[in-house]
């Protein structure tokens, strides 16, 4: 595949992932306007965890094992095989899954979310029990993207998870006058259905695969479950956040784990940017270095890409810390989302927003790890921090502090787990600092950085008290990126001075 064309495709598949999450995005906001922070809203919340749960952790573990084994098989036959293989266990295994969640969906529900009343677990339960099946439908339709994926059709592969968006929100919007909650009941089990159909009819139109499935071992087959497993363990912890939050969650007050998961989703969206960069271009780059045994540039674009997680992150955080009650308003405050739901929301999404720079520093810096195959390392410590440190923490905090303490166990886990990523990789990786490279340099002029962009944005925000939340929301962020330019200006950033040097050139070409 040529260079241009494969920037082409990524392209195309970017854009169509980032408005498929913006429509998984908006699809918060009208949970929000329905059901504010009430219990029916932490039930449409709940009962959609498990399926979306093993969906992004089973069905992606699943899928990126698969391919590595079936890009391996050299001859037509033999991938013929494997796919008849997969198909058939994986079919197999869903299928009696699945089956087991609705049959056991009360004793699942109970185990999990212990601390619901009485009302919210039968709604929670009834909900869950039309959710459950659409587990079938999104961990099976996750391999179907991997086969369109290995046959270079990644356009289509992401048309699919468009689809099931799309249609997700179109259900609930269109049918809540008539069955309330359980619009989004039956819109994850419709739109999973839909994706799944979708998916077979492209594979079958171009015969990548028959869809006959076989129930005898071989070794290709073993070799993809034993390689998911380790790939399941290091891709659950964004998802294990959420599920925690959930669980401790239903302990609290009603409106609780719908108010962790707005926020949640808010401190999500710059994550899901930075990964589809680090899978489509640093990641490759990486290889390639490593491949290569090119020490000095595996340092520098470890440390770079650090600095600039740093200087494109960090200033997001601290004006969403100032500006958090209106950016709540602005985003949720609609229909049943009242002032009362933003009061609850808002300080949640000032704690969990410290931890926003960590969470994609460790995807990034475990990205090293995986380029290494060293690959048990940062799968040991992202369970340690999310098992462990986060949750010893949300017992320390929750019983004083409530919905506050969940919140403030990611963060702080979050950032462990930085800490103990970074040791890592000075220990296991050996990488050191480059001559081009001024590590405590750069660590003081970042902190320098921030510490006047918070109080020159604060002091705006102290002067600027009139109009509503969308003029507030919209001129502090105008604040925010002149300030910013202007302190990095002056503290000689070299990120800014090529930014300038690259306009100058554009308008003497004009």
């Amino acid at each position: 595949m040529k260079g241009k064309k494969l920037l082409q495709i990524i392209g195309a598949v970017a854009v169509i992932n980032l408005l498929s999450r913006l429509i998984g995005f908006f699809r918060e906001v009208v949970i929000g306007y329905q059901f504010g922070t009430s219990y029916a809203a932490d039930s449409v919340v709940t009962a959609y965890t498990l399926p979306n749960f093993f969906y992004v952790v089973v069905g992606g573990a699943v899928t990126t094992a698969f391919i590595s084994v079936y890009t391996k098989i050299d001859d037509t036959l033999g991938q013929k095989q494997y796919l008849e293989r997969v198909f058939g266990w994986l079919s197999l295994a869903l299928v009696l899954f699945s089956g087991g969640l609705v049959l056991f969906s009360e004793q699942v529900i109970s185990l999990l979310f212990s601390g619901m009343g009485t009302e919210e677990f039968q709604l929670t339960n009834d909900l869950f029990r039309v959710m459950a099946p659409a587990t079938f439908f999104l961990i099976i339709s996750m391999w179907f993207t991997g086969i369109l994926n290995v046959n270079n059709r990644f356009s289509w592969a992401a048309a699919g998870t468009l689809l099931l968006n799309g249609s997700f929100l179109g259900i609930a919007v269109v049918f809540y006058p008539w069955i309330g909650a359980f619009a989004h009941a039956w819109g994850a089990l419709i739109s999973a259905a839909l994706m799944c159909v979708f998916l077979i009819y492209l594979i079958r139109r171009e015969k990548f695969f028959t869809f006959r499935f076989r129930l005898d071992r071989s070794p290709e087959t073993w070799r993809t479950m034993k390689m998911a497993v380790p790939i399941l363990l290091g891709g659950a912890t964004l998802q294990l956040y959420f599920l925690i939050h959930r669980m401790f969650a239903s302990w609290l007050e009603d409106g609780y784990i719908a108010a962790l998961n707005y926020t949640s989703k808010i401190v999500q969206l710059p994550q899901s940017v930075l990964m589809m960069a680090v899978t489509t271009v640093i990641y490759p780059l990486l290889s390639k270095k490593v491949a290569a045994n090119e020490e000095a540039g595996i340092s520098t674009l470890y440390f770079k890409g650090l600095r600039m997680m740093g200087l494109s992150i960090l200033p997001v955080a601290i004006f969403v810390i100032l500006y958090a009650e209106d950016i709540i308003r602005v985003i949720f405050q609609y229909g049943n989302f009242t002032e009362q739901s933003t009061n609850m929301a808002a300080p949640l999404l000032q704690i969990l927003v410290i931890g926003m720079f960590f969470h994609s520093a460790n995807l990034y810096v475990t990205r090293f790890f995986y380029a290494y195959e060293h690959s048990i390392f940062p799968v040991a410590v992202s369970m340690l921090s999310v098992l462990g440190i986060n949750v010893a923490i949300i017992f320390l905090l929750i019983d004083s502090y409530g919905a506050a303490g969940v919140a403030w166990g990611t963060s702080i886990a979050s950032i462990c787990n930085f800490v103990f990523l970074l040791i890592g990789t000075q220990f296991m990786l050996k990488l050191q600092k480059t001559s081009d490279v001024k590590w405590g340099k750069d660590v003081v002029k970042l902190l320098t950085l921030l510490v006047l962009f918070g109080a020159a944005l604060f002091g705006w925000k102290s002067i600027m008290t009139a109009g509503g939340s969308y003029f507030s929301v919209i001129t502090g962020a105008a604040a925010a990126a002149i300030i910013l330019i202007i302190l990095m200006k002056l503290l000689r950033f070299q990120e800014i001075e090529d930014i300038v040097e690259k306009v100058k050139e554009r308008v003497v070409k004009k």
